[in-house]
């Protein structure tokens, strides 16, 4: 079944794109719940015309997101977190966790932005997250993850 997105969906596609479903989940749930349309040739021809309109302004956002992958690519990210035996994080590290780390050096991203492979660290080192700036703007960020210092015992 063909459709036509209404909003981005993960694993799926982004907003206005003809994407190619199983039938039951563009029936069941992308249709019902508004979140797509079925792609029939009106709807299509439709599609075309809005995004010839939207690509003039859609070259704006991609130069802004562009200036903004620069900006982040500049910022070297180091977050630290409590670690137990063999390295290991007590809790973890995730997408939320690297947004607020971006937006205290200031630069906001959403969390539904940063895809972290693995969805959560649990040890320090060295990884490198997806950042999705825009449509045609996708960067990998390489951060750090170290020890936070350990305070020492008073008598």
């Amino acid at each position: 079944m063909e459709i036509i997105l209404k909003e981005d969906i993960d694993n799926l596609g982004f907003k206005d794109e003809v994407v190619v479903v199983k039938n039951g989940f563009g029936r069941n749930f992308l249709i019902p719940t508004g979140k797509a349309v079925l792609a029939t040739d009106s709807a299509k021809k439709i599609l075309a015309e809005n995004l010839k309109q939207q690509a003039k302004k859609d070259q704006k956002l991609v130069k802004e997101a562009q200036k903004l992958s620069d900006d982040i690519s500049k910022i070297e990210l180091k977050i630290s977190a409590k670690v137990g035996e063999a390295d290991k994080l007590f809790g973890s590290i995730n997408s939320k966790d690297l947004s607020d780390a971006l937006s205290k050096k200031g630069k906001d991203l959403d969390k539904k932005y940063i895809i972290i492979p693995g969805r959560n660290i649990k040890r320090i080192g060295t990884y490198e997250a997806t950042l999705r700036l825009h449509r045609d703007v996708v960067i990998k960020y390489p951060f750090e993850i170290v020890a936070e210092p350990k305070k020492k015992a008073s008598k």
